[in-house]
């Protein structure tokens, strides 16, 4: 089925679906655990940190950017890249994966069941405003917005602290398995463990409210999400993740999303909701 590509993301879907929250990081804290050159910068290539026997993946991370020159590829004639960031979104550019989990495919190849393409067409062509601005976000889109994000592993549970809409994900280790019948929610139920020095997460029981990316591209309640962490060393960490969602696609969906340490700052708190008086002024329904 023929979809309407890449170059069909509108301003209106990166507002829309995912709204501001996105500020520059002011804080300036000399962290005294953070291994530095001679001349006193953090050294990002120094060793991964281990603790109790695996990489210690600990501290304040964000989606790498997709180079400008890729990104201007995924806008319509006359829709461009702001400086300092997409359409106002953050001081960052974002990841290609955040505008498009679907990014990889060309036009017309994209894994979508006949019936889900049939209903994302129909959706990009309602002309509809959201019902808000401010619906929280889902696996894996928060660990591909273009805003930091805090992790803190203990032996039994690894926490994220998402700065957008300061909202949180716990990752059980303590052996336990999921739970027969979750109770359905945005960030879904999630259990990790370790093979070798990748932290593999599987998660589940998620409903089906939230969008997977700017574009709209969404999913059902049956999606499972599984992913891998790597602290390849102390300042960059690999992130493969995989979408297994078969009433959405004919096949799982598998990014790799390159995560970058931001040392010597912290998540700081943001809502959404706070001062938000975009949605009257916006086109559509």
């Amino acid at each position: 089925m023929v979809l309407m590509g890449n170059l069909q993301i509108s301003c209106l879907a990166l507002v829309a679906i995912f709204p501001a929250a996105l500020c520059a990081q002011w804080l300036n804290y000399r962290d005294p655990h953070t291994p530095r050159t001679k001349d006193g910068k953090p050294n990002l290539s120094a060793p991964a940190p281990r603790a109790h026997g695996k990489p210690d993946l600990s501290g304040i991370w964000q989606a790498e950017s997709t180079p400008r020159k890729e990104l201007a590829f995924m806008f319509p004639p006359g829709v461009g890249l702001l400086p300092g960031g997409v359409n106002g979104l953050g001081e960052d550019d974002p990841q290609k994966y955040f505008l498009n989990i679907l990014a990889d495919y060309k036009p017309g190849t994209e894994p979508l069941t006949p019936q889900a393409g049939a209903k994302f067409l129909q959706k990009l062509q309602s002309n509809t405003k959201p019902a808000s601005l401010c619906m929280p976000a889902t696996i894996p889109t928060t660990e591909l917005l273009p805003s930091p994000y805090r992790i803190v592993q203990t032996p039994d549970l690894t926490l994220l602290l998402f700065e957008s809409d300061t909202v949180f994900r716990q990752i059980h280790t303590d052996g336990r398995k999921h739970p027969d019948d979750p109770q359905p929610s945005f960030m879904g139920y999630s259990v990790g463990h370790w093979e070798g020095d990748w932290f593999v997460v599987e998660a589940r029981g998620f409903n089906d409210r939230a969008d997977l990316d700017a574009m709209g591209h969404f999913h059902s309640d049956k999606m499972r999400v599984t992913e891998r962490f790597h602290r390849r060393d102390f300042g960059h960490m690999e992130l493969e993740i995989t979408i297994d969602d078969p009433a959405t696609f004919s096949k799982p969906v598998v990014i790799k999303s390159n995560q970058v340490l931001l040392p010597d700052t912290d998540v700081m708190e943001s809502f959404c909701t706070e001062g938000e008086q975009d949605q009257p002024h916006m086109p559509g329904k």
